[in-house]
Parts: C-alpha cells; structure tokens; sequence
C-alpha cells in the first residue's frame, strides 16, 4: 500500500480533469478534516492486516478478496459466481473469521422453506398457570454475515425471503416486523454451470447484490501452492481484527469520501447508456440489451469508488476506481435479450465495450 502523510497530497495543476476536480473551490472542498484522514490511514492499514490474513486460508483470488472488501465497507451484500472447488464458501468463512462478528451459513436447497430463513413463531409456556403464547424464534439471517451458500438451488417464494432482509435491515414474520442488527452482510454463492434442478434468481433479487464477483480458476502456480499447502497438516488460525462497531465506523468514513463531479457523470452516463429506450444508448446496445440497469447501479458505482480509494489509502475517489469495479456493479444488472444470445454477446462482453467507447469519447 502507498504510504502518505497526515494531510491530503496537494493536487498538481497539470492533472488531467478526468482525475481531479477543475475549479480551486472545488478542490478546497475535497480537503478532508484530519480526523478523515488517520481514519483512512487506519483504513488501508487495516485492509492490508484483513489481506495477510487471508492468505493464510486462501491462495491467490486477488480481485475477489478485495471486491469482497469493497462491498463489506460499503455496506453492500456481494454475489460469488465460481465452479465448485474454487474456495467460494471457504473464502466467506474466512472473512467471517477475520471479523468479530455473527455468522451464520444456510445451505439452501429445493425443499428449504422462509421460516427456516428467517425464523417463525412458536407456542410456548409462560408463567405458573401454564399460559401458552407465541414466541418468535429467529432464523438463521439473523446474524451480522449470512453466507447463502447455492442461492440459486432454493424456489423463488424462498429466495425472496432475502429480499426484505437484504434490502431494508429487517424481517417481517406473520405482521411483526423484526429489525436486524448492523452490521449485515449477505454473502451468497452460485454454481453457474449444473442448471437443472435450480432456480435463476430474478432480476429483482439479483439488483439487491451490489457486486457480481467471477470466481476464476487460479493460476498454475497458485494450483501448485493450492496442492502443496492445502494437503499437509498445518491450518492458519486467523485473528480478529475488527468488531461491528468498528466496521460501521468505516462504513461512515467511506460515505464521507470525496467525489469530483464528472465522477457522478460518469456513472450517471454509463448506466444511463445501458437501457436500450434511452436516448444516450447505443445503436448496438439498442439492438442487444432488453433491459438495462436501474439508479441503485448508479449508487454503488459511486459508493464502490468510494469504497475502493479509501482501502487503497486514498482520499479522493478517481475515474480509476469507479471503472474498476464498474462490471461487478453492472454484469448482473443487463439483460440480453435474444439478438444478443444468437450472437454469443454476454452482458459481461456488452459492459466491456462500453467502458471502452466511453474511455475513447
């Protein structure tokens, strides 16, 4: 990690306006209070301490570690896509590990019901005389991280039991509401290759993930280190390094990083180009998307970048980091529709290209 001083670096005048904003009011505006600032340190410190950690469990998966630790500190719930052997489930585990926090795994499977998601409630004896009453008894997504392990092998009605939790904090059984303690995360995984007997989670679901992570095969010599490491009898123990009071402290530094406007335009302008009804699209996008991402994309884009600058100790947020994490934010959120399949285009290939032609405007 990059080493700075107690104060924000001075913004040369000659950087390029795609890095920095142009106006001196608004460069003054993206000083931050020193408080911010030991916080951000402490920040990139801390996520290089959560990385060497890691490593004791996991080979390689470079990306995705850091992927997942963006959306961790910028409250936002993560989708791992992988082949089975890739790590996925021990990887959350892991992080679980790392944090002083709740966990909890449900592996989810065709006959799993909402009440054994969320919990329901039962009849229980109270007092002397033997009264009975309902009493709730919560289910497994109350914790502080909820691996959903297979996401896609549970039917809808039980896949939307997420939905709530992820999106608003809280759990309605049976007309109560119940709130979940912060912080929480869902982690989910997905098997993309055996489809039959499963259920691909609608759109809706799938815009509840700020991040698509593609878990890849490792390298061949990361596999040679897999083999030699993994099969001997030594384990890592990982320690603790943060607890939930200290991760929502983070989460509220990261909202306080500052972004230039033409950040905002930038993701405005590139989510906007997704929809095929918008003017701003592409001819080729008109003729290969059926449906484009939605405003919260714009909201995770920005808090990505947000999110990716303060882990690399940075103070401001850069038209680097937001194109960084832009596929993750936006893969999920772009339907093909069947012009696109007859021609092998991928929403992954689709987003590709249009980061390229807006890098080249």
């Amino acid at each position: 990690m990059d080493t700075h001083s107690d104060t924000p670096e001075e913004i040369p005048a000659e950087t390029s306006p795609k890095t920095i904003a142009e106006t001196s009011e608004e460069k003054a505006s993206f000083q931050l209070p020193p408080d911010d600032v030991a916080a951000i340190n402490e920040l990139g410190k801390t996520y290089q301490a959560f990385r060497a950690e890691l490593a004791k469990t996991i080979i390689g998966q470079d990306e995705v570690i850091e992927k997942l630790a963006i959306c961790l500190f910028a409250r936002g719930h993560a989708l791992l896509m992988g082949v089975p052997g890739l790590a996925k489930t021990l990887l959350v585990s892991s992080v679980a590990q790392t944090f002083d926090l709740s966990f909890n795994r449900i592996q989810f499977t065709p006959d799993l019901m909402p009440a054994d998601i969320t919990g329901t409630d039962i009849i229980q004896e109270s007092g002397a005389g033997g009264k009975r009453e309902f009493e709730f008894v919560t289910g497994p997504v109350f914790a502080n991280l909820v691996l959903a392990d297979e996401i896609n092998r549970a039917p809808a009605k039980t896949q939307s039991a997420m939905l709530e939790a992820m999106g608003e904090n809280k759990v309605t059984v049976l007309g109560k509401t119940y709130p979940l303690a912060p912080p929480f995360f869902v982690l989910a995984t997905q098997n993309p290759i055996e489809q039959e007997g499963t259920y691909p989670l609608p759109e809706a679901q799938l815009d509840r993930f700020m991040f698509l992570i593609e878990v890849e095969y490792p390298t061949a010599e990361e596999e040679k280190r897999i083999a030699r490491e993994t099969t001997g009898a030594a384990k890592g123990v990982l320690s603790k390094l943060l607890d939930g009071e200290k991760i929502i402290a983070f989460q509220q530094l990261v909202r306080r990083v500052p972004v230039p406007d033409h950040l905002y335009d930038y993701a405005v302008g590139i989510v906007r180009k997704t929809r095929p009804a918008e003017p701003e699209a592409p001819q080729w996008i008109k003729d290969t998307v059926g449906w484009g991402a939605g405003p919260r994309a714009v909201q995770y884009l920005v808090l990505g970048a947000k999110a990716r600058a303060a882990l690399r100790g940075n103070y401001m947020a850069s038209l680097e980091d937001l194109e960084a994490i832009a596929p993750a934010v936006l893969n999920h959120r772009v339907i093909t529709n069947f012009t696109a399949e007859s021609q092998g285009m991928t929403s992954k290939k689709i987003i590709k290209r249009l980061i390229e032609e807006m890098q080249n405007d």
